[in-house]
């Protein structure tokens, strides 16, 4: 069921990136979302993942990690979907934001990214470990966070399709540089944008489960689900 969602603006350096964000009545937590390459806050599967966590009273912000313009480069050179420190700078911002926020500032706060979104995930996770408490990756390329995954402390969930089958080993090798807690979770019969049927619920209901436990009382993400 799709919550009323807020248009918010977040300025990072000499951009504002827009956003949308919905705070279920009683939010027990929230989870930012980092999209992958050449995709933005509209993308469908990532709206679907986030329509399942906010049915189980998880705040969700989907938000722009590129401004128009600099979309309409991206469009052309495809450079800036790349640029893990930029767009994990900018998710980074967002993790600051939403712990200035009334509103906000009282939550557990989750990322979830995909593609190379789950990248520039992992590095704000490793820039602010004492405000990130869980993380999921979404058939990501958690290995473009480089040298920024030894320094990641929340529990991780590597989500890959059993048919990716570059994507996974790169998800084993990344999930070896993480010194977090960290579980590989295949979903059989999946292809890189969990397009077959039922894999993207699966995905979604496991990415639930994890930000779920990041919550106080929680057991915690870091046990295999």
């Amino acid at each position: 069921m799709a919550r009323a969602s807020q248009a918010v603006s977040i300025t990072a350096g000499p951009v504002t990136l827009a956003g949308d964000l919905v705070l279920p009545p009683a939010a027990s937590g929230l989870v930012a979302f980092a999209h992958g390459s050449g995709s933005s806050r509209h993308s469908p599967r990532n709206r679907a993942v986030a329509e399942v966590l906010q049915d189980a009273g998880l705040g969700t912000l989907l938000m722009d990690l590129l401004t128009a313009g600099e979309e309409r480069i991206d469009m052309v050179t495809a450079e800036l979907r790349f640029d893990i420190p930029l767009l994990g700078g900018r998710v980074t911002v967002a993790v600051d934001w939403l712990h200035e926020r009334p509103e906000t500032s009282g939550l557990p706060v989750g990322l979830f990214g995909a593609s190379t979104g789950a990248a520039a995930a992992l590095v704000a996770a490793a820039a602010r470990p004492e405000r990130v408490r869980a993380v999921v990756s979404r058939g990501g390329r958690p290995d473009l966070a480089d040298d920024a995954l030894p320094d990641v402390r929340a529990p991780v969930l590597l989500v890959v399709g059993g048919r990716d089958h570059e994507v996974l080993r790169l998800n084993e090798e990344a999930a070896r540089r993480l010194t977090a807690p960290c579980l590989l979770r295949v979903v059989p019969g999946a292809t890189h944008l969990f397009e077959e049927p039922g894999t993207l619920e699966q995905a979604a209901e496991a990415a639930r489960d994890w930000f779920l436990d990041m919550r106080p009382g929680g057991e915690g993400p870091a046990h295999p689900a």
